[in-house]
């Protein structure tokens, strides 16, 4: 092939036709969301077991991928692969189960022999198929319809606008049972706790606290220079300001150094009272370290205390530690 001859028009042509070809079949599925669909939600709503996906092919892919958006969105589903469920898999599914099978002929070989053996273990059996006089249709407890006027490809022999459309109606299934189950983003990052959507809905203040381990505290009477001391070795900037009965009353950290020198140079005789910050703002251990980091950037600090229920200060959280935690 001569690559200097290619037609650049006719290329971007059929790609636009393409994109035009499955945004159309997508839009038509707005029929398939009827009465039938609804008792497919409430099917699976009030199923004990779980929701398996089966399909052959391109279908198999599709199918995996509902799986997976089930699984994350509150829907416990696996993909079962028609092949191996003839040769011993078909263990995996019980009476209690919905098994939702893919293919837009409805005639796959593969699919159509396990169904026998699907009806008779006393699954319910969800056809999402374009055939809807095919034997998958027939033989379904309910049919989703995900039939396409025509492929994508030119040679109408790949599965493009058919797999799109199958694809598109899943998630559609997917998210209404997310919004019917009321989902939250706390539910979806229990599933995806290695994600930044975990760690910022899961990860608490104390998590981030054990990055450093450092809870600089400095009597209210210790002078500066003490206080300096302290704020060197815990490397922090920063120390959290206690009375004699151990309670925070205030924070000491660089910028009130820095402010304080701008008035007077004879400051390391000076008292941690004296130049400290009253009524720090603060936070306990078990809230969220995504609240931490909210509040932070309100105030514009880049210290917050920790405190137990008797405002005793249990550490103090730095902005650059909630950064390396991967809180944003």
């Amino acid at each position: 092939m001569d690559i200097d001859k290619l037609d650049i028009t006719e290329i971007k042509k059929q790609a636009i036709e393409v994109l035009e070809i499955e945004a159309a079949s997508i839009l038509n599925l707005k029929r398939s969301v009827d009465e039938e669909f609804i008792e497919v939600v409430k099917e699976i709503l009030e199923c004990s077991g779980r929701v398996i996906m089966t399909g052959m092919g391109k279908s198999g892919f599709i199918a995996k991928k509902l799986a997976a958006t089930l699984s994350s969105t509150g829907t416990p589903s696996f993909f079962l692969h028609p092949a191996e469920a003839i040769h011993g898999d078909l263990g995996m599914v019980t009476n209690q189960d919905i098994v939702i099978a893919l293919s837009n002929s409805g005639e796959t070989e593969e699919v159509i022999k396990i169904l026998p053996v699907i009806k008779r273990i006393g699954a319910k059996l969800i056809a999402m198929t374009g055939g809807k006089t095919s034997t998958l249709a027939e033989t379904a407890n309910y049919i989703l319809d995900t039939g396409v006027e025509e492929e994508a490809c030119p040679l109408n022999l790949a599965p493009t606008a058919s797999t799109t459309a199958t694809l598109a109606l899943g998630d559609a299934l997917a998210i209404a049972l997310l919004w019917a189950r009321d989902f939250q983003p706390e539910d979806f990052a229990l599933y995806h706790p290695g994600g930044s959507l975990g760690r910022r809905l899961l990860l608490t203040v104390e998590d981030v606290l054990h990055i450093r381990e450092r809870n600089p505290v400095v009597d209210q009477e210790a002078t500066l220079k003490e206080t300096l001391f302290v704020m060197t070795s815990s490397r922090m900037g920063a120390a959290n300001i206690i009375d004699d009965r151990g309670k925070l009353v205030g924070i000491i950290t660089d910028g009130d150094i820095r402010r304080q020198l701008e008035e007077s140079f004879d400051l390391l005789e000076k008292t941690a009272q004296e130049i400290m910050s009253k009524n720090p703002s603060t936070i306990t251990k078990d809230k969220l370290a995504a609240e931490a980091l909210k509040l932070m950037q309100e105030r514009e600090i880049s210290d917050l205390p920790v405190v137990d229920e008797e405002y005793r200060p249990l550490g103090l959280l730095n902005f650059q530690d909630l950064l390396k935690a991967g809180v944003l």
